[in-house]
């Protein structure tokens, strides 16, 4: 196919630098747009999109900091459906409302961490017909603390445990307690109207030691408080996790340096959309993953 060989990264440099980034994704999007259209007839159920951020962290921009790309993915179907840039961290937050604009959530479940929980993005996510999971942290200080608070002293509405499991030298345990947060959010007309609360709870034993650990987490949600397995909605959201992992492991994004923020959008176009049509592990993935690359350039 590539009749002078892969062509070296110099070359590769200076041709990610001469693309326009936003064509460039864009282009992507609609490439994306088509297959996850095609692909979505043959799946059946609720469609979970998981939105999150990554740091390019071979690329350093003159005030020091990273690029950051946040995507929007479908673990259903093994799609990135569209990228967004911003430049420092706190900026996903302006970021999400302009990604969630570029696809179709309408009808389907957008899961975040808990960076998203602002009512720009809640808005944005009701106001386009979509539903919401998303982790609840001190950043929303008040709404997190008075949950804790009358959690302790309600029953939930349902409950169920998952495991135990065994990987990873572990065998974890998963609950989860479904609460109507009708009586426990008190500012309802803030977040757009009732959400439901989950509450995650994870017994884990390292099978290595025997020591023993608990994590507790929090997530809010527009679903209904009877919607089926609920909690298999909070674990999806840990495939865009796993899909970075990738991108640093398999393509070794992170070790890759280049010189402008330009440079380093088009580079995650490419890899990001290698790394959904393929799913194999280390050399091969990399070494499909330049090819892949030149083939992006070319089109």
């Amino acid at each position: 196919m590539l009749r002078n060989g892969v062509p070296s990264e110099a070359t590769l440099c200076r041709i990610e630098q001469g693309i326009d980034e936003l064509s460039m994704a864009e282009r992507m999007r609609e490439f994306a747009h088509t297959y996850h259209s095609r692909l979505l007839k043959d799946k059946s159920g609720m469609e979970i999109i998981c939105v999150d951020g990554k740091a390019l962290r071979g690329t350093v921009l003159a005030s020091g900091s990273n690029p950051d790309i946040v995507s929007a993915y479908s673990p259903s179907i093994g799609i990135t459906l569209a990228t967004e840039a911003c430049h420092e961290k706190s900026n996903e937050i302006k970021a999400l409302p302009r990604l969630i604009d570029r696809i179709d959530v309408a009808g389907k479940v957008i899961t975040a961490d808990a960076m998203s929980m602002q009512k720009d993005i809640i808005d944005k996510i009701r106001k386009n017909g979509g539903d919401f999971l998303i982790e609840l942290k001190a950043n929303q200080r008040s709404l997190r603390y008075e949950i804790e608070d009358r959690i302790k002293t309600r029953k939930p509405l349902h409950s169920y445990t998952e495991g135990a499991e065994q990987g990873h030298g572990r065998i974890e345990t998963r609950t989860y307690r479904i609460h109507d947060g009708l009586g426990m959010i008190a500012d309802r007309e803030k977040w757009g109207g009732g959400m439901t609360v989950v509450e995650y709870e994870s017994d884990t034993v390292f099978k290595s030691t025997g020591v023993r650990s608990t994590e507790k987490r929090l997530y809010v949600t527009s679903l209904a408080a009877d919607t089926p397995m609920l909690g298999a909605v909070v674990r999806t959201h840990w495939s865009i996790e796993s899909m970075h992992w990738g991108l640093d492991v398999n393509l070794q994004q992170d070790r890759i340096k280049r010189r402008s923020g330009r440079a380093a959008r088009n580079l995650d176009t490419i890899h990001t959309e290698s790394s959904t049509q393929y799913s194999p592990s280390g050399k091969d993935c990399a070494r499909r993953g330049l090819t892949e690359e030149k083939e992006w350039l070319r089109l």
